[in-house]
């Protein structure tokens, strides 16, 4: 009896099935090259969001605009003291509910990568290590006995939430990360894996960080290291503008990590290459869709930067495209502020907002649609319906891979190619830099040399071409999605089209039709607007925006002095520097669904509170100042506005788009729109 009780375990168990689509249990392995998830190469887009920093009830709305914008697995850090801010006292209710999470993950068919800790950073208040656990005598992020036996007992109560939802058995959860950043023996990140398989975590595949270089490795094919890039960072010591060596991810390179990332914690970092490395399929989790404001560094992020710096990762090599962030967010309320500070015991390299954890993503603190969350869309279709095809292709860099910053006599290309098939890739931008027009270019790959005539690729151009692709012998048009026997292309802005097809004919200068009348057969061209729309439901409401009644109620009072931190960089200011803050009332009108409320304003810092308490904060950095008046209680009837004034000299990088001419603070208006 107990032999058949076995069998019929054994046959449940087959016949369950999680998957990418969420329908039976999909194999999933990798190779050097990609995911291969039921024998089919696939090329994920990756998108991080951290459910314990929205409301429960805005997941499910979250997670499907996610859907929307191509993203096809979900990553989220569990922060520690999210769920155990007291020693002893797990709270999984609300919005640090999981289980509810990954249950949403799981109707809405996402496969989900859980970053487990212990240590997070995320720009959380002791990179997510609860402040009672520095009371314990022990190292942090070591295998002494202390330590990791704190950490299982956390791995325990995560497991708690995840059972019954791993990959195995028809869940969500396809893999796990352990510990983030780490640069010591990789015998600790060994030690936290077998924790979690000793506790009952049973995954496809585990990642860490392919950053900082490990001290002694990981054991090959353990965990999967996933790699990552930035535009800007706020972490950066220098006030300087393009300060760093972000401009490296403007480069299409071969190698796979960067320099740039955690330079406040971990130093200048070497350009070294694991032996191993290029066994691994080249995944990222961190390609920068967006940027932090720290109180001394407040980078103002553009569409531009993370589109091309996608565009440059995949013709690099990349077969999973992972954003950090992907939507935004707000930390949760806590015993004490739940934001990265100087004034902490650890992980206290900068000065971070109270509340808002926007990131300037493609979906914002609010779930407000960026325009890169359009702009990548299109991206995103191309990675997911030419999957087979691009995954097994190789990347060759026919121009040089170690560009000077702001060096303008190359156009930075490369391709990706498997026999006579490939792909393009295009970049003729660079975050803050003054890339100039690229004259009589024609481009040889795969024995196909085109186009006829050289043309000319505009300053700002980010685009792939295709070359022995369905049908298409090249095209001077990037190519979106083959859906429903129709192949879509997009109009590169300024460069003439021409798409010369297998069977020898080539159309010259061809204008964009649209969705409904091809250029030639099954081919449809489509200009960039109709591109990054593409297969979008229209938009459920019109724009609308209206003016909210505001009103000064007291004038700023003495200027607060600047302090310089523990890590040598400006401080931001405390709860009592408010009491001389300028003091504006805002009516909350009666409306509230789905409203945003939009305050444009100079000044340092600017607070918001309800009824007395804190609800928002912004470092201005030349952006409004936005909140979402649904979370508000119906009670609330208005809202105070408390502004610090900008001072002389600061000791703060402000961006081109901040005006910081003059000292002194105002509100120039404030509205309500829609956000959809």
């Amino acid at each position: 009896m107990r032999r058949i009780s076995k069998l019929m375990a054994l046959l449940c168990a087959l016949m369950m099935c999680p998957s990418i689509a969420g329908a039976q249990v999909k194999e999933v392995k990798w190779d050097s090259k990609s995911l291969i998830i039921d024998g089919r190469r696939q090329v994920p887009v990756m998108g991080e969001v951290h459910y314990s920093r929205i409301p429960e009830n805005e997941w499910q709305a979250e997670v499907r605009k996610m859907k929307q914008g191509g993203v096809t697995i979900v990553a989220a850090y569990v922060f520690w003291n999210h769920i155990e801010e007291r020693e002893g006292i797990f709270d999984w209710s609300g919005q640090r509910n999981l289980r509810k999470f990954l249950e949403i993950c799981k109707e809405e068919e996402l496969p989900v990568v859980l970053r487990l800790g212990p240590f997070c950073h995320g720009e959380v208040r002791c990179g997510g290590i609860p402040d009672w656990m520095f009371t314990k005598g022990c190292k942090m992020r070591d295998e002494n006995r202390v330590f990791l036996g704190y950490a299982e007992r956390l791995y325990r109560q995560i497991f708690t939430q995840v059972q019954g939802l791993q990959w195995k058995d028809g869940g969500p959860v396809m893999a796990a990360q352990f510990d983030n950043e780490y640069r010591g023996r990789g015998s600790y990140l060994m030690a936290l894996k077998r924790i979690a398989e000793n506790i009952g975590f049973d995954l496809p595949f585990y990642t860490r960080t392919g950053w900082p270089e490990l001290r002694t490795p990981v054991p090959f094919g353990e965990m999967l290291p996933l790699y990552g890039d930035y535009a800007d960072g706020f972490w950066d010591r220098s006030i300087a503008e393009t300060a760093g060596n972000y401009y490296k991810a403007f480069n299409f390179r071969a190698f796979r990590s960067s320099t740039a990332i955690a330079t406040e914690q971990l130093g200048e970092q070497k350009e070294s290459v694991q032996a191993s490395e290029n066994s691994y399929p080249y995944f990222t989790c961190e390609l920068g869709g967006g940027m932090a404001t720290a109180y001394h560094r407040r980078p103002y992020i553009y569409p531009e930067d993370a589109y091309s710096m996608a565009v440059v990762k995949l013709g690099s090599g990349s077969n999973l495209l992972g954003y950090y962030m992907y939507h935004g967010g707000t930390n949760p309320e806590g015993i004490n502020y739940l934001n990265e500070m100087q004034r902490t015991v650890a992980t206290n390299y900068n000065d971070l907002p109270v509340k808002t954890y926007d990131f300037q993503a493609p979906l914002g603190e609010f779930g407000q649609r960026y325009p890169h969350f359009f702009m990548l869309r299109k991206l995103h279709l191309f990675m997911h319906d030419y999957a087979e095809t691009l995954a097994p292709m190789d990347a060759s860099f026919p121009m040089p891979q170690d560009i000077a910053k702001g060096d303008d006599t190359h156009l930075r290309w490369a391709y990706r190619s498997q026999g006579d098939s490939g792909f393009v890739f295009v970049n003729n931008y660079e975050r803050l830099q003054n890339l100039t027009d690229k004259k009589n270019v024609r481009f040889s790959v795969c024995g196909v040399t085109f186009p006829k005539r050289p043309i000319t690729i505009p300053a700002g151009t980010m685009c792939i071409f295709p070359v022995n692709i369905d049908g298409i012998r090249y095209a001077t048009a990037q190519l979106l999605a083959h859906r429903d026997g129709k192949i879509y292309l997009e109009q590169i802005k300024n460069v003439p089209t021409e798409i010369a097809l297998k069977n020898g004919k080539v159309l010259r200068n061809v204008k964009a039709k649209g969705t409904e009348k091809p250029v030639w057969g099954n081919i449809y061209l489509v200009n960039s607007e109709t591109a990054e729309r593409l297969f979008l439901p229209e938009e459920p409401l019109k724009r609308l925006t209206q003016s909210v009644n505001f009103t000064k109620k007291a004038e700023a009072g003495p200027l607060r002095n600047i302090t310089i931190g523990v890590q040598k960089v400006a401080e931001e200011p405390t709860d009592e520097d408010f009491n001389a803050a300028a003091v504006y009332m805002i009516d909350v009108p009666n409306e509230r669904e789905n409203a945003l409320l939009n305050i444009d304003y100079r000044g340092d810092v600017a607070r918001l509170y309800a009824d007395g308490k804190l609800i928002a904060d912004n470092f201005y950095n030349g952006r409004h100042f936005l909140f979402g008046l649904w979370r508000l209680p119906a009670n609330c009837k208005q809202l105070e506005l408390r502004v610090l004034p900008l001072q002389k000299n600061m000791p703060v990088y402000f961006p081109r788009e901040a005006e910081t001419d003059k000292p002194g603070e105002e509100v120039r208006s404030v509205t309500m729109e829609n956000v959809w």
